[in-house]
């Protein structure tokens, strides 16, 4: 009796056991947040700004982009290391003449909803993107196209006024994705996406965090990660001690006063390469006196651009040209064309003009980068003459506010995801796209032929011919001073792998996985 109670006893004791090493390794797994299993299939990215919508037609950042670009997809995308633009969700096109694209889609392929994608599908997005009503902010991209047939139910056939040389760069764009006409017509897709992408939409706390699930059904192999969670972080700071943590994996665009503290991370890895984005002071050309060139050029004249490029620890280059470096258009001439620093020319030109003491109110989002430029900014053309302030907004908030010309100086980038001098001079600067994404506002018959010229035309050499003039004639006007041509950036964590950056800064998670 005595034997069994003690065999009893030690039983008891081996099962406690354990159960106590049970419970303590399920402890340690949520004390990380996931079983290393579940980390492996997991990614999460910090984001300082929140998306400003979930819809590729009704939005135009690079925060949105970031996320939407893993739900929907184009027609075409660009080889992330030339840029040159393949077939995605086409499967061939073919141009019997220079105004007639006849592009063949691939088959058996459908929306996360059920619905496929055909023809019919690609009509419908791209006259949504095209109606005046809906008001795109990136109906630029689309402009040329005159009609849009659906041929048969995987023949799509656009015809254009004229002929268009950046055709494949826009149909690459994310803002040119393809939507589910279903869900578009049904609901929102700005808050419930439904594309074709490796991603599904699951949910969207707003100022928090999005989260996207593996499509399993997706008509490529299926991704390697299961979940991805866009995890909002105002505070960049505290994004990069969640990457030295673990909490997060992925950061990009790394702003240049943390760069030391990022590279210092043994566990993390940091990427490096000159990219297409250009950052700028604007002028909203329809209020005065910021629409007097000699008010621009004073202001030009008394911004030191190079002394902002020095604080950016190599993350930066100076250039007055518009079209940068890795842009298709450059030309190396314009690289000095603009208005050098001259802090004597610049009080001079206040003085004489009348413009001392003038109040100017300096618009910047509540991003880093903006915060920076607009301090450096503040202080050199306080040293003018001007009597300057700072008004800072949320992301989404600027933006609307922006776009419509509530403001008088502002500071805004454009990453151009197609690389073409068209598709950033057009969009920007063009008088069609006042009130989208011409957010200065600059109206110039002269310079909307030139960049016309520039898009009407597939002889590519014609092309850079005129995007070069349309560039002197931009730089000299001054509706934007350029403060750097960006260069592109990430910090990821060790565990991750197969996660490129282009020189646009597009990224797509489909190829990544975790170790």
């Amino acid at each position: 009796m005595k034997n069994k109670r003690y065999f009893q006893f030690i039983a008891f004791l081996i099962i406690a056991a354990f159960a106590v090493v049970g419970c303590s390794d399920k402890s340690s797994s949520k004390s990380g947040g996931t079983s290393s299993g579940e980390a492996a299939s997991e990614l999460t990215y910090a984001s300082t700004s929140d998306a400003a919508g979930l819809s590729p037609i009704d939005t135009n950042d690079s925060v949105s982009s970031n996320v939407t670009g893993q739900i929907y997809e184009t027609l075409f995308t660009q080889d992330p290391k030339t840029l040159e633009p393949e077939p995605l969700l086409a499967e061939s096109y073919e141009t019997p003449d220079d105004n007639t694209w006849v592009i063949k889609l691939r088959e058996g392929i459908t929306f996360h909803d059920g619905t496929p994608f055909n023809a019919e599908a690609v009509k419908y997005t791209f006259e949504q993107i095209k109606d005046p009503e809906r008001a795109a902010p990136r109906a630029s991209l689309l402009a040329p196209i005159e009609s849009i047939e659906a041929k048969d139910e995987y023949t799509v056939v656009l015809k254009t006024k004229e002929p268009y040389g950046p055709m494949l760069a826009a149909l690459s764009h994310t803002n040119a994705a393809i939507v589910s006409p279903e869900a578009d017509k049904e609901g929102d897709i700005g808050k419930n996406p439904v594309g074709t992408g490796p991603f599904v939409f699951e949910e969207w706390v707003e100022g928090d965090h999005i989260t996207l699930k593996r499509n399993e059904d997706y008509w490529r192999e299926p991704a390697a990660l299961e979940k991805v969670t866009f995890k909002v972080v105002p505070e960049t700071s505290t994004a990069i001690s969640m990457l030295e943590t673990g909490e997060v994996q992925f950061i990009d665009a790394l702003p240049s006063d943390q760069l030391p503290r990022i590279e210092s991370i043994k566990s993390a890895e940091v990427q490096k390469s000159e990219g297409t984005r250009v950052s700028y002071l604007g002028f909203n050309m329809e209020k005065a006196p910021f629409n007097e060139l000699e008010f621009r050029q004073a202001v030009a004249y008394g911004v030191d651009q190079e002394a902002y490029v020095a604080q950016l620890n190599g993350l930066g280059t100076y250039n007055e040209s518009i079209i940068g470096p890795k842009v298709f258009g450059y030309n190396e001439e314009a690289k000095n064309e603009g208005y050098p620093f001259d802090q004597e020319k610049a009080k001079e030109m206040i003085k004489e003009n009348g413009y001392s003491g003038q109040k100017v109110t300096l618009l910047a989002a509540n991003r880093d980068n903006y915060m920076k430029m607009a301090e450096i900014v503040q202080s050199q053309l306080t040293e003018i003459g001007l009597s300057v302030e700072i008004e800072t907004m949320e992301w989404a908030t600027f933006l609307d506010t922006a776009r419509k010309g509530n403001y008088e100086m502002t500071f805004l980038g454009w990453s151009n995801s197609t690389a073409d001098g068209s598709e950033l001079l057009y969009p920007n600067l063009h008088s069609d796209n006042i009130d989208s994404s011409n957010y200065s506002r600059y109206n110039n018959e002269a310079f909307d032929k030139l960049v016309q010229e520039s898009r009407s035309t597939v002889d590519q050499e014609v092309r850079k011919e005129k995007l070069h003039e349309a560039n002197i004639m931009a730089i000299k006007d001054a509706p934007w001073i350029v403060m750097e041509h960006g260069t592109v950036t990430a910090a990821y964590d060790k565990s991750v792998s197969g996660l490129v950056v282009d020189p646009t800064g597009k990224w797509s998670l489909y190829n990544v996985s975790r170790k």
